[in-house]
């Protein structure tokens, strides 16, 4: 040790000072953007301002505009960007030209409790803790400030050019809701969240600051603060440490770290801690997230091993048998003393509620909605969650059970399987006194539903068989009274061809590939036929009957008001059209989708292919668009252009409309004309522009 200690002899003995009149208010400046060399202490600094609780630090530093680096063009350019036109006290730049630039602070490091600002003088070190490390960057917020100057510019050209009726159309109704207390965890999450942070931030107000130059007398004068006021060692204990305290401080003893977890959504189930629980809270935690399940999914969540006996006693408590599947309790999503998060309904109603839906389904396979919320009389949000639980919407079919029957549970426990029944029937008598239903009802239209549906192909081929040979005398009867008739009478001798309905999803026919010359518009010229509309051409086929008057006139008079009409929006003005005849008015019998298409496209109208979204959600009817072609009006021309323009676009803006009316017709198109088109074919949402019918809710 002697010689160790000789080879690296002491050369000198520095006194260390802790001066601490700065030490909450020092902060070490840094600009990673330029070289030392290039520093900003003699560039102009025209203000400063800071955030202590946040540190930061915003600077606001002059450009020298007369530089020959500068361009001036850009700084014009730039401040034209940000200001606009208008000569305001708010504005960015009030030269009219980019002359100063922002720093904005970012810290460091979070932890500076190992930097200090140190100075030598006269064999002394005196050190000033740090309170802060910043690094001063540029800031482009101007360049935020032009974007939103933009668009407001677009908005307000838009707002300009559209009409009144675009403006009402975007008044929204308002639904109250009221908001479900918020947990614990929903607080840390809101607390941590990135909106919530950011709030916070902006509710700490600035400090305004002055700047002093490195050659100031008061510079000078703070630089003083650097050097420890007191020499004495009184003031300097933090320093003057015993041996076994600054080995303490150089090896601190190991502390056990506590481990955190990691705070997961409150609807996130980890498996791993789920099997740490009790059986009883596994199956009720698992069937509160999952709220349908098959006894054989429960059994492969829990773990390896576990008693089904043991399972099913648990599982009756927390969940009911429908259709040999697990349905969670209401009473364990709805506990006692809470409400709905839509409605602020009680916890005790929606459980009645809800029981009334699950009592449904272990009587049909599919509910409908609106038989559901007349019966139970809840707001239709809180009767939607109670169909989401347990079933999925079906096209024709209303709320279909989520899962297949399960025959082979019920097969496997018919003890389970009769308790379950047992119950289900206390359950229906308490629902038929509170609610005031009978199930004889239901019963009998459920019955009605299955005479009608559940009939097998070989049934129906069989039925068909029979209908032919029962027909065949008459309709032989009919076709040689027919043929002596010729084809001009035979619209007089009160023939009645049976036509087999067509469904709502069927295309409708088309002879465009017997023959392809011979269609105009999609409805048969005066030239031309096709087998559907002449059953004298050899071919046998079924003869398409021709529209009524009425129906005509109906037609016509509809699409000369609306202009744009899809199909499902003319069959619901038809159906209104047939309530509104007196009782016992037979002139509209037997009209079928195909003949109403027919009819329309007879009636100078046709059919446009709108090239509705890959994920539209209109249904077919929704997606058949008819627009009036000629109306003998001058202004059928503009409606034409509309519709060629939606022939290739779902929606447009309303310079791509004008453009192609201004291409088209001239520059005879005015202002008022656009209105006008807009109003009788159009709607509007979100500045853009849809035909009539397209737009889906």
């Amino acid at each position: 040790m002697a010689s160790g200690e000789d080879d690296d002899p002491i050369i000198q003995e520095i006194d260390v000072y802790l001066a601490k009149s700065l030490a909450d208010k020092l902060y070490l400046f840094q600009y990673p953007v330029r070289p030392s060399s290039m520093t900003y202490d003699d560039i102009t600094h025209l203000s400063a301002k800071i955030k202590p609780k946040q540190q930061k630090v915003e600077l606001e530093i002059a450009i020298n505009t007369l530089s020959p680096n500068y361009c001036r063009s850009k700084g014009e350019q730039i401040a034209l960007n940000v200001d606009g036109t208008t000569s305001e006290d708010s504005n960015t730049y009030s030269v009219k030209m980019m002359d100063k630039q922002t720093f904005t602070s970012i810290q460091s490091t979070t932890n500076t409790s190992r930097y200090a600002a140190a100075i030598f003088r006269k064999g002394e070190l005196h050190i000033t803790p740090l309170q802060g490390i910043l690094q001063m960057r540029p800031s482009f917020s101007y360049l935020d400030k032009a974007d939103c100057k933009h668009r407001e510019r677009e908005a307000a050209n838009e707002g300009g050019d559209s009409s009144q009726d675009e403006a009402e159309e975007d008044v929204k109704a308002v639904t109250v809701r009221f908001s479900r207390p918020e947990s614990e965890q929903a607080r840390q999450r809101r607390i941590q969240s990135y909106d919530f942070l950011q709030k916070k931030q902006a509710e700490e107000s600035w400090v305004y600051l002055h700047y002093h130059g490195l050659n100031d007398g008061r510079s000078d004068h703070e630089r003083q603060y650097l050097y420890c006021q007191a020499m004495g060692g009184s003031e300097n204990t933090e320093l003057v440490k015993t041996p076994k305290e600054y080995l303490a401080m150089l090896m601190p003893p190991v502390a056990e770290e506590k481990i955190v977890r990691p705070v997961g959504p409150s609807n996130m189930l980890s498996m791993a801690q789920l099997r740490t629980l009790p059986l009883g809270d596994q199956i009720k935690t698992l069937m509160k997230n999952v709220k349908v399940m098959p006894f054989a999914n429960l059994m492969g969540l829990l773990t390896p091993g576990t008693d089904s006996t043991a399972v099913l006693r648990c599982i009756q408590q927390v969940a009911l048998l429908v259709q040999g599947n697990w349905v969670v309790k209401s009473d364990v999503l709805y506990p006692k003393n809470s409400c709905s998060p839509h409605s602020g309904v009680p916890a005790e109603v929606l459980c009645r509620g809800r029981d009334f839906v699950m009592w449904r389904f272990t009587q049909d396979r599919s509910v409908m909605r609106k038989e559901i919320a007349a019966i139970i009389k809840l707001p239709p949000e809180d009767v939607k969650d109670f169909l989401e639980h347990m079933a999925v919407p079906r096209i024709n079919r209303g709320w279909e059970f989520l899962l297949l029957s399960d025959g082979a549970f019920i097969k496997k426990h018919p003890d389970v399987a009769q308790r379950q029944h047992m119950l289900w029937m206390g359950i229906q008598s308490k629902l038929e006194k509170v609610f005031n239903f009978s199930k004889d009802d239901l019963v009998s239209k459920k019955d009605l539903e299955t005479e009608t549906v559940h009939v097998s192909g070989e049934q129906r081929l069989k039925a068909a068989h029979e209908r032919a040979r029962h027909n065949q005398p008459s309709l032989e009867k009919d076709l040689s009274a027919r043929r002596q008739g010729g084809a001009g009478a035979s619209g007089e001798t009160g023939v009645r061809v049976k036509e087999e309905p067509v469904s709502e999803d069927e295309p409708m026919d088309s002879c465009s590939s017997v023959h392809p010359n011979g269609l105009v518009n999609g409805y048969p010229s005066s030239s031309a036929t096709c087998p559907a509309s002449n059953p004298h051409n050899g071919h046998g086929g079924t003869p398409t009957p021709s529209p009524s008057p009425e129906l005509r006139d109906f037609v016509w008079n509809t699409f000369k008001k609306q202009h744009v009409l899809t199909l499902s929006e003319v069959k619901r003005l038809f159906n209104l059209h047939l309530a509104s005849l007196p009782p016992g008015h037979s002139l509209f019998h037997s009209i079928s989708d195909r003949l109403l298409q027919d009819t329309i496209l007879m009636s100078q109208c046709k059919q446009i292919l709108v090239p509705f979204p890959a994920q539209s959600t209109a249904a077919a009817d929704e997606q058949k668009v008819f627009v009036a072609w000629e109306t003998g009006e001058t202004f059928d021309k503009h409606r034409q252009v509309l519709y060629e323009i939606f022939m290739k676009n779902y929606r447009v803006r309303r310079n791509v409309i004008q453009t192609r009316l201004t291409q088209e017709l001239g520059d005879q198109t005015t202002k008022a004309d656009m209105d006008r088109l807009l109003k009788e074919c159009c709607v509007s949402l979100g500045g853009m522009w849809y035909l009539k019918g397209t737009l889906q809710s």
